[in-house]
């Protein structure tokens, strides 16, 4: 069954199984692969995206359940706050292996979005879903705060 997505401002017409994750539909029905597979079940933030402006886990939404949302990936965040994160993620040499950066990445975006002066609890509490492999925390908080700095 065919469905339409708006994802990143553009309207995609999808045809998957009903119940497929929204991930899936991403990677493998519109090759955005920039939306990452971690867990599978909601504890890593990997696969996070946008729904209405709030993070929300790709891996257990069901795509035929988002008609009508407004759905953003990490190809389509933007804006002042998202561009000043992306600098500061580099200035403060965040990545290691790269592969928790989307989700880290929209998590950030939805924090400074909604709190532009984040101290260091706000910071820890709207990251605490996202997983790092390489344990980069600290830089993290120190981009995300650079960030801030610069919006």
């Amino acid at each position: 069954m065919a469905i339409t997505l708006k994802i990143n401002g553009k309207s995609e017409v999808v045809d998957a199984a009903p119940g497929t994750p929204l991930l899936w539909v991403l990677r493998d029905h519109l090759d955005m692969i920039g939306t990452k597979f971690g867990c599978g079940v909601a504890q890593c933030g990997a696969c996070a995206v946008h729904v209405n402006g709030t993070p929300t886990r790709a891996c257990i939404t069901p795509h035929d359940s988002l008609d009508g949302s407004e759905i953003t990936t990490i190809e389509g965040v933007a804006g002042d706050a998202a561009d000043a994160i992306r600098e500061a993620w580099l200035a403060n040499d965040v990545p290691q292996c790269g592969y928790c950066q989307s989700g880290q990445i929209m998590a950030a975006a939805a924090l400074l979005r909604d709190n532009p002066t984040p101290d260091d609890a706000a910071i820890d509490e709207a990251m605490s879903g996202n997983l790092c492999r390489c344990a980069t925390y600290m830089s993290i908080r120190r981009a995300i705060k650079a960030a801030a700095s610069m919006v």
